[in-house]
């Protein structure tokens, strides 16, 4: 019998990663020898960076920009981590109210500039809100995942020890990208309806955001198909093990089909915003995946 072949692999601890990591859902040929870690973006740096996981999520902005400075990953049809995006931007109404229309010539915190979450809403900013995102400050606290990536001319990194959520507070931001928080004392939703708004928002765009895929290590994909083909049936397997909603609710679609429509927005979003150099067919970025699963990644 051939040794399963150990991963070293970066899943957080999600629902649909539940089962997989605890054991519940196993393959004798693959051996996943998992990174200690409840939130996975701490370690994309290093994922990206140093090349240091054989198999894991990654953000999906970070994998386009390492596919666009050739690091060796190849991503699969799994989403491991998506969510409608609307709830995440927030004001202070202490300084005044404020609504999307509002916000050109703004000051905007978000965490980097590179960050999924706010390549997402600056993208349904300036579609349906009309946002001119150039005219608009991005303060940001973190420096981009990949090295080679230099933020534009319209971002400023915050002074040293400064807090995105304080700057708020102090009114030394306009609006802040602060991701899955509840509104607290005077920081409000900047989309009062966000609910409604990302529910209209995802049966537009084929499904709910996508924030995190699964990618391999491009040498592995390329020696042991067989691997990748266990890798993809145990995350679907994991993911079956969670209650999930149907449909267009769905934040974790599976197959090329289900993810084309928000991998292509994204895609799109990431080169109008200068992340990328080009926009990436979705065909492009699945070949391998394509070839290797075959039906299975439809």
């Amino acid at each position: 019998m051939t040794e399963p072949l150990k991963l070293h692999s970066l899943l957080g601890n999600h629902a649909s990663t539940r089962a997989l990591k605890s054991g519940e859902v196993s393959s004798p040929l693959v051996n996943f020898d998992y990174f200690d870690v409840k939130v996975a973006n701490t370690q994309f740096k290093a994922m990206v960076r140093e090349q240091k996981y054989d198999f894991g999520e990654l953000a999906i902005v970070t994998f386009l920009q390492a596919k666009a400075y050739g690091k060796p990953y190849v991503v699969l049809p799994a989403t491991i981590v998506g969510r409608n995006q609307h709830h995440t931007i927030f004001y202070n109404a202490d300084k005044g109210a404020l609504t999307p229309r509002d916000l050109n010539g703004k000051r905007i915190g978000v965490r980097a500039y590179t960050q999924t979450t706010g390549a997402w809403v600056r993208g349904f900013l300036a579609d349906d809100y009309g946002v001119d995102l150039k005219t608009v400050t991005w303060v940001t606290f973190e420096e981009p995942h990949l090295a080679e990536y230099p933020d534009p001319p319209t971002v400023q990194r915050a002074p040293e020890g400064k807090v995105l959520k304080q700057m708020l507070l102090d009114g030394e931001l306009d609006a802040a990208i602060l991701g899955d928080v509840s509104e607290d004392g005077p920081i409000r939703h900047l989309i009062p309806d966000h609910e409604a708004a990302g529910r209209a928002w995802a049966r537009a765009h084929g499904g709910v955001p996508i924030n995190h895929l699964a990618v391999m290590r491009e040498s592995i994909v390329h020696s042991r198909p067989d691997v990748v083909r266990e890798v993809y049936r145990v995350l679907k397997e994991s993911r079956a093990a969670a209650d999930l909603p149907s449909g267009a609710d769905n934040p974790l679609r599976f197959g090329i089909e289900g993810v084309r429509q928000s991998l292509a927005q994204i895609s799109d979003y990431a080169h109008r915003q200068g992340l990328i150099p080009r926009a990436y067919p979705v065909d492009e970025l699945f070949a391998d995946a394509s070839r290797i699963l075959g039906d299975a990644a439809r």
